[in-house]
């Protein structure tokens, strides 16, 4: 390390610079990207790989490296961190081409290229001195030491000296997030209580560890906190709340990993069945030839069984000739693996939503992920593998791993990883990608999600899989985008000859070989008249939904953003019923001000080409924390302060965002509702603040509260007399009422939107808003589903918001009702003694006077008579 002047941080100066010097400006640049993932943006991060143009050419040029220290340059000094060989003769010389004073500021270190660009990012995002961040990038490989065993550097300088734990606060927090405690979300563990005056140290419960310092990437991930783990966390100092909270939240974010959002996926994409037994446990039963699995997406595919021609991806046990050529060819098929997938993404974001696009975006994190990608490398490096052998081996064992898992949703994350490996794979060995020569049922052992989300339903007509289960991202997928599938149907489906015909029933879970010719012919008629239905929904999309007796229903979506405002017009829905506002609190890193909410607020309005908005103030709390938000913590944060009651509690911040929505409603049609209300008392406070931000000029604003709380259904008198309209929120108010936590998988199932007690809480609310002229909907998943449709209407619903590709079913579902048989069904409901009941009701309804296809006229205008009124049932 070069000889420098020690300088001492100054307050407003930018962080240490960091310059990667290597052989190949891919891998350089690489492992720049890697480390501003874990640092953010504002810590100077500059790539100075290769040579001169070409590109490609392999080596290090003194005069780059010179120029990127200038371009990282920061009063605090710059280090610069090598891969080997001329990298370290390249950057010495570099300093003799800087101005004296620079130079001093300048270290040299002999840390590890990417795990020290990864920790000294961290360290300097921080504002630690350079002797800090050079110390913190030459112990990154203590921690993997640990793990795999090999001397230590530790004793002879050692990273961290937590020092003593001084009396202050304490939490445990569980760590359920895939992979554990690893780089990416321990770094947010860092970020999270930066800037506060607070000692915090963290320990593993489960392990017993020593205490080490929670401002270390390497001290962190020293301490192997694995999923399913408990972190122990103390905090002393002023902050010590503060940075206590700040920690809760964000593991109550699941560190920010990706994740369901609290109202659940969209309505293309269901809480699936539960899962059973892979076959043999379920013998075939019923009609010759005849295998019974699990129903994964629903629909009837007939076909020939046709499998994916997957090239040879067995990678040569050759050692590598040039470990620099193989470390340069795996980050280049990594970096193209990650073009694909973003790619992927995009695409799967246009044909399924925002949602199943995360999937895939959950996959990406594998192309980032230390734990991969570092045992890979020195796979290379050590033991001078192909870069096609150290990847297959490596990520065969991560998979491995995580089939070993007891939580048999998690093991299912290991065709995620499989899916993500056989892409880079394909990309190093130069194998074409797995092609489906012929239109029929896809069979396979399991698919990737990444595999799924590729597929054409053109081509593929449905699914049927040996493996695999209906909570898996590819099932998800697969029900996404329209593909009937069957998971978990046993080894005996690999050992059908392509080309036999078959018939896949994902509704039932089978798939029958050989099926008889009267069989064929009756399921292609529902498969007709099924495709008959799509197509007429999808044509009468931007048409109104009007049921066959005239009562107009309004057909709108629920969405998160901009993007999927534009997406909901051309969709076809009447307007906007549930604007979740979080997004824009959860993607910021401070609380966003009244300009900035005001733009996006408009930004959509505008999108919306005049149909109406409704934005819900925000609803954080509980599972949805803010860490720039004051909060306390809750043993029980479900019924806490969240939603009105944070709101109320800090009024700052309401009355900012209903400024914001007030600008907008001056120049657009807009709604505002008041999430999680339980009392008129809470309506009157926070139409206070209303007023307050309106000021004195006239505003036409419709004022309307979520019915989530028993209370407020059984209040919605009361409520009635103080605002102009209802939107039920059924996960919630279902949870509620029959006291089951919707992420509790052991209760789940009792939070039943279907049951009785549910639905006399919304036939109450019907009723006392009627009363008043007052309107009601529904936004939560209950609105999506097709057969709750009839049910709604005959209880008085007269809005329904769902998912933006649910919106022309729905739509098409009300056209086929006739409201004076919705009532009856309704009646016959409310006096069931369960959800199953209910369910059967309506099936048996199916058909009958509640549900008929119909193909009338042109309905009045939606406009005219949306909130048109019908009989309600009485309960």
């Amino acid at each position: 390390m070069a000889a420098t002047e020690a300088t001492d941080p100054v307050p407003g100066e930018a962080p240490v610079g960091l310059v990667l010097v290597s052989h190949s400006a891919q891998l350089a640049e690489g492992a720049a990207d890697l480390a501003r993932a874990m640092a953010g943006e504002e810590v100077r991060i500059v790539a100075a790989g290769g040579m001169a143009p070409p590109e490609t050419a392999l080596g290090t040029d003194a005069v780059r490296v010179a120029a990127a220290i200038e371009e990282a340059w920061s009063e605090r000094g710059v280090l610069v961190l090598m891969d080997l060989g001329s990298a370290l003769l390249s950057a010495e010389m570099a300093l003799e081409l800087l101005p004296e004073g620079h130079r001093k500021r300048v270290l040299l270190s002999a840390a590890p290229l990417v795990e020290g660009a990864v920790a000294a990012a961290v360290a300097s995002r921080l504002g630690e001195p350079i002797e800090r961040v050079a110390s913190e990038a030459t112990s990154s490989l203590d921690a993997k030491r640990a793990q795999v065993g090999g001397p230590s550097e530790a004793s002879a300088a050692p990273a961290d000296e937590p020092g003593p734990v001084l009396p202050g606060v304490e939490t445990r927090i569980a760590v359920d997030i895939p992979l554990g405690l690893h780089a990416r979300p321990a770094a947010r563990l860092i970020r999270a209580t930066a800037g506060l005056n607070a000692q915090v140290l963290a320990g593993n419960a489960t392990t017993g560890s020593a205490m080490v310092t929670a401002r270390s990437l390497n001290a962190l991930a020293g301490l192997q906190v694995r999923e399913g783990h408990e972190l122990l966390v103390t905090a002393s100092g002023p902050d010590a709340q503060k940075a206590i909270d700040a920690l809760r939240a964000l593991a109550a974010r699941r560190f920010d990993e990706p994740a369901v959002p609290r109202d659940g996926p969209p309505a293309t994409a269901p809480a699936p069945p539960t899962a059973r037994p892979l076959p043999p446990a379920l013998p075939p039963t019923g009609l010759e030839g005849e295998l019974r699995g699990v129903p994964a997406s629903a629909g009837i595919a007939i076909g020939t069984l046709q499998f994916l021609e997957e090239a040879d991806l067995t990678a040569s046990d050759a050692e590598a000739g040039d470990p620099a050529k193989e470390l340069q060819a795996l980050e280049l098929a990594v970096t193209a693996a990650r073009r694909d997938l973003e790619q992927l993404r995009d695409q799967t974001r246009t044909r399924a939503g925002s949602y199943e696009a995360e999937i895939v975006d959950a996959d990406l994190l594998f192309l980032e992920d230390p734990e991969l990608l570092e045992p890979t490398r020195a796979a290379i490096t050590d033991r001078r593998l192909t870069a096609a052998r150290a990847w297959s081996e490596v990520s065969l064992r991560l998979g491995e791993s995580w089939e070993r898992l007891e939580d048999p949703t998690m093991r299912l994350r290991a065709a995620d990883l499989a899916g993500v490996s056989r892409r880079v794979l394909h990309r190093l060995l130069g194998r074409p990608a797995p092609v489906l020569r012929r239109r029929g049922i896809l069979v396979a052992r399991d698919l990737a999600p990444t595999d799924t989300a590729a597929l054409d339903p053109a081509r593929v007509m449905g699914i049927a899989t040996a493996g695999g289960g209906p909570t898996s991202h590819s099932a998800i997928l697969a029900r996404a985008l329209g593909i009937p599938a069957v998971v978990g149907l046993g080894d005996a489906l690999l050992a059908m000859a392509p080309g036999q015909s078959a018939l896949l029933d994902g509704g039932r879970g089978t798939l029958i070989l050989d099926p008889a010719a009267a069989l064929v012919r009756r399921a292609r008629a529902q498969a007709r008249e099924e495709q008959r239905r799509a197509a007429h929904a999808a044509a009468a999309a931007h048409q109104p939904a009007v049921t066959r007796d005239g009562v107009v229903i309004e057909v709108a979506a629920n969405i998160g953003g901009a993007e999927e405002a534009s997406r909901a017009v051309e969709a076809g829905a009447d307007g906007v019923g549930l604007l979740r506002t979080e997004f824009l609190f959860m993607e910021a890193e401070s609380l966003p001000g009244e300009e900035a909410q005001e733009r996006i607020y408009s930004e959509i309005a505008t999108r919306l080409e005049g149909r109406p908005l409704t934005i819900r103030t925000l609803d954080v709390g509980a599972d949805k924390p803010l860490p720039y938000l004051r909060s306390v913590h809750e043993d029980n944060p479900a019924l806490g302060l969240r939603g009105i009651r944070l709101g109320l509690a800090q009024p700052e911040v309401l009355i900012a965002q209903l400024r914001a929505v007030v600008a907008t409603a001056r120049r657009s049609p807009v709604r505002v509702m008041f999430p999680m209300v339980s009392s008129a008392g809470e309506v009157d406070a926070a139409r206070a603040l209303l007023t307050e931000a309106a000021g004195s000029e006239p505003l036409s604003l419709e004022v309307g509260v979520m019915v989530e709380i028993p209370s407020a259904a059984l209040s919605a008198a009361q409520l009635a007399e103080r605002v102009d309209f209802f939107s039920l929120g059924t996960n919630d108010l279902s949870q509620y009422t029959l006291a089951a936590d919707r992420g509790n998988a052991e209760v789940a199932t009792l939070a039943d939107a279907f049951h009785p007690a549910t639905l006399r809480l919304i036939a109450a609310t019907v009723r006392a808003a009627r009363a008043r002229g007052r309107w009601v909907g529904v936004c939560g998943e209950l609105a999506g589903q097709i057969e709750a449709v009839p049910l709604l209407i005959g209880l008085g619903v007269r809005e329904l918001s769902v998912a933006v590709p649910a919106v022309a079913r729905i739509k098409e579902a009300v056209r086929a009702a006739d409201s004076g048989a919705c009532v009856r069904l309704a009646r016959r409901a409310l006096r069931l003694a369960d959800g199953s009941a209910v369910r059967g009701l309506i099936s048996g309804a199916s058909g009958r006077a509640t549900i008929a296809p119909r193909h009338g006229s042109p309905a009045p205008s939606r406009r005219a008579s949306t909130r048109s009124s019908a009989t309600t049932p009485h309960g």
